[in-house]
């Protein structure tokens, strides 16, 4: 097709109130550029490379988000969904809130402070509640704790939620 057969037809179309994308559309079917064969996408997405690279992701962070999984490895959000938990076996768990994770130097401190607390007690039982002052604890941050929607992990289906301390 010529230059002035391909412009009479844009004419014809511009004339019939069609859009640029229904023109060009139309004119590479006239041209025969329009392709009937596949493209270069493969026919599935489920395969082992990818289920083994999903798997090595995780291990490596796993905090990691779908959509970071998909952006990595060009899959759609649902087929990655899919392998994680029909191929891997694996949920995303919030973590389990426990009172505070102290270390053992913590509890054995603890543990001295209320022995000692039970000889005063011992020693004079009368006195004892005017030396004793307790106060209710106070925990001030110093950042901004994360959200169990920010923690939460993969995790397989047979492993217990992960721990975090209660801030």
């Amino acid at each position: 097709m010529d230059e002035k057969e391909f412009r009479v037809l844009v004419k014809y179309w511009f004339l019939k109130e069609k859009n640029t994308v229904e023109t060009k559309t139309w004119l590479d079917a006239e041209r025969s550029e329009m392709s009937t064969e596949d493209g270069e996408r493969p026919k599935e997405v489920v395969t082992d490379e990818n289920i083994k690279n999903i798997h090595k992701m995780i291990l490596n962070d796993r905090k990691l988000k779908l959509n970071e999984i998909e952006n990595t490895l060009k899959i759609s959000t649902e087929r990655v969904r899919h392998i994680i938990h029909e191929y891997l076996g694996m949920r995303k768990l919030c973590p389990k809130w426990v009172p505070h994770e102290f270390t053992f130097e913590q509890k054995q401190r603890q543990v001295d402070d209320s022995e000692l607390c039970l000889k005063m007690i011992k020693r004079n039982k009368l006195e004892f509640m005017h030396r004793y002052v307790t106060m209710d604890e106070t925990w001030l941050h110093h950042f901004t704790p994360k959200s169990n929607r920010q923690s939460s992990e993969l995790t397989a289906y047979d492993e217990f939620a992960p721990k975090r301390g209660k801030t």
